[in-house]
């Protein structure tokens, strides 16, 4: 998107009158379908709560319209775990097939899947399928992950593992070198990306956003979503060209 994927988590609350209700898929078994989907990719679901403030990673594990009951995957952080099941709003953001999913719960609760520990919801009464093209976004490999080079006001620079990618932006992690912090509103000229098969990704880069993300072993890292400035039409084209390269790939090898 233009902004990031994790980044508008928090103004799901859409009105009669927003250009994204007509995004809002509202038939049961067809909100079934898309949620069946996400289980059979195991994508990854990034659950938001307490105001943003807090973030688990899950994903779905099966999916019961009769039963009104979706499972998710329990978090290894105890402590995580019990902060979600106290939250009176979850939002859940992820996507498939490149496209953005969205919705929400005010109810999570313990249960059990295939002997182990899961969470249930209800089946979300709406969901947000966002077609839009700016809002497309393309996970990384976590296998040899994409890496951005950041040159810092210091003159050192710092390069940073991307979590996603896309026409607007991309997500990025931070967990070394200690210290270092990338804050809301800064922009970084002269970032430089990799692209494998594709050619080297030469932006400016606009910090969005920065937050604590708990991994589902445990471990946590930064997050920040970054926004692309005044992206030239050639570089634009190297991100749709590797788009359709990795999405080509994927498809080959499943």
């Amino acid at each position: 998107m233009t902004t990031d994927l994790n980044e508008t988590i928090v103004s799901f609350e859409l009105t009669a009158d927003s250009d994204d209700t007509r995004f809002l898929v509202h038939h049961r078994l067809e909100i079934a379908r898309i949620l069946r989907g996400l289980a059979q990719r195991n994508e990854m679901v990034s659950a938001f709560f307490n105001g943003g403030k807090e973030l688990l990673l899950t994903s779905i594990l099966a999916v019961d319209p009769d039963k009104n009951s979706v499972l998710l995957d329990y978090g290894s952080n105890e402590v995580l775990n019990q902060h979600i099941l106290a939250a009176e709003k979850i939002i859940f953001v992820t996507s498939l097939d490149s496209v953005k999913v969205q919705f929400v719960t005010t109810h999570i609760e313990t249960a059990r899947f295939e002997g182990r520990d899961a969470f249930r919801i209800a089946l979300p009464q709406q969901v947000l399928q966002l077609q839009r093209r700016e809002y497309y976004r393309l996970t990384t490999p976590i296998v040899s992950p994409l890496k951005c080079q950041v040159p810092l006001p210091d003159g050192r620079s710092v390069e940073v593992p991307l979590s996603d990618i896309g026409a607007g932006g991309i997500g990025i992690i931070i967990g070394s070198p200690p210290g270092t912090t990338l804050k809301s509103g800064e922009v970084f000229p002269g970032c430089r990306i990799s692209l494998p098969g594709v050619g080297i990704l030469e932006a400016t880069l606009r910090i969005q956003s920065t937050f604590e993300v708990t991994l589902k072993n445990g471990n946590k890292v930064l997050r920040s979503g970054c926004q692309f400035v005044d992206m030239r039409p050639a570089m634009q084209s190297l991100i749709q060209r590797y788009i359709i390269k990795l999405e080509r790939e994927r498809i080959a090898s499943s």
